[in-house]
């Protein structure tokens, strides 16, 4: 009898010992899967900031825009289309890439600088003329897009940042939402910077 009832405790352990296994497995299995499903959502973030799928690239809008048409208006188009022209995109291609880039440093700085202090809404978002200062003003503005862009990319491909997390100094943003924000705004502004320069003529593509 006690042997029997030894190889019944034994089978009982090892059917435990191989409930317990097939739970280690199942709990790898669940983590090499959220594990992969983190990678893909920080690739296909990064893919959305940098554009290029669904909408062009920012290089792409800004590229070879004659230096004399970066503060022009369209203007020479028929006089009812430029009326309704001019009510609807009211700015030059420097007031958007201007614009796009505080916004973009902004957001930025929100999602990774508890001391950030915001411009003041609405006019600390664009800058003052139509037109760049000077080339050099021109180029500090392309150059400092892109590095804030990629400086956003890294952010959400890192994989210690918490993309669900709140921000700490926020009133519920997340890293997630920021990131969304960027790529949602720049969309939305590079379609302008198209439509301003096909109206000047100076849109090849």
């Amino acid at each position: 009898m006690a042997k029997k009832l030894e190889k019944a405790r034994g089978r009982r352990g090892s059917a435990k010992k191989g409930a317990g296994r097939a739970q280690a497995r199942l709990a790898r299995g669940s983590s090499a899967a959220a594990a992969r499903g983190d990678r893909a959502l920080r690739r296909h973030l990064v893919d959305l900031l940098r554009g290029g799928k669904a909408h062009l690239e920012f290089d792409q809008a800004v590229a070879d825009l004659p230096a004399e048409l970066r503060g022009a208006k369209p203007s020479a188009v028929q006089a009812a289309v430029q009326a309704a022209v001019q009510a609807a995109l009211p700015y030059s291609v420097w007031r958007l890439v201007e614009h796009m880039r505080i916004a973009q440093r902004d957001i930025l700085e929100f999602s990774r600088n508890p001391k950030h202090v915001s411009p003041e809404w609405p006019d600390g978002y664009w800058p003052q003329g139509d037109a760049p200062p000077d080339d050099a003003a021109w180029d500090r503005s392309i150059k400092a897009f892109r590095a804030d862009l990629k400086a956003m990319e890294e952010l959400v491909a890192d994989p210690s940042t918490d993309l669900f997390r709140r921000i700490p100094h926020g009133d519920g943003q997340t890293v997630l939402r920021e990131a969304l924000l960027v790529a949602d705004h720049n969309a939305y502004h590079l379609g302008q910077i198209v439509t301003v320069r096909r109206l000047l003529g100076a849109w090849k593509q």
